[in-house]
């Protein structure tokens, strides 16, 4: 990042996209703000499902233009400092959940193991958007499969 000194909105930026500073853990990043995206779901869950997605679709677009300008400020491609999309990823990994830890840890599991593996179209997602747009969109679609994943093992129990 340049020397340049950060205005108040621009460190808000970083805040935020950073996961209240979690995205500057050395290790695991990612899995850290997963863990925050579990505390967002806890804060929607007792939304009606459709004001629940109605909302994480308001948090996905706020997300994206969050990402984007953290992208230009750290001068880096989908930073790894930058997990939002993360966090945003893994409540739509648990849009529609209920509060059971059986549930909550497969969710968990499965979005993760998505945004690190990215089968298709995650990859394609990843490699083909770029800004925040890019960053963002590829943990909205890890989010799906999960979501996918979870439901599906709760109709098998």
């Amino acid at each position: 990042m340049a020397t340049k000194t950060l205005n108040f909105k621009d460190r808000s930026v970083l805040f935020l996209a950073s996961g209240l500073f979690l995205g500057l853990i050395p290790l695991a990043p990612g899995t850290f703000g997963s863990l925050l995206g579990i505390l967002l779901h806890w804060l929607l869950s007792n939304l009606p499902i459709f004001l629940e997605i109605c909302s994480l679709g308001f948090v996905v677009l706020i997300s994206v233009w969050i990402s984007g300008r953290a992208e230009l400020l750290l001068e880096n491609r989908d930073p790894s400092q930058i997990v939002l999309d993360e966090i945003v990823g893994m409540a739509i990994a648990l849009a529609g959940a209920p509060l059971e830890p059986s549930l909550v840890i497969i969710a968990f599991l499965a979005f993760r193991f998505f945004d690190i593996w990215k089968p298709f179209p995650i990859r394609y997602i990843d490699r083909s958007i770029h800004g925040g747009w890019g960053i963002v969109l590829d943990d909205v679609a890890a989010g799906i499969m999960a979501n996918l994943v979870w439901r599906l093992w709760n109709l098998s129990f």
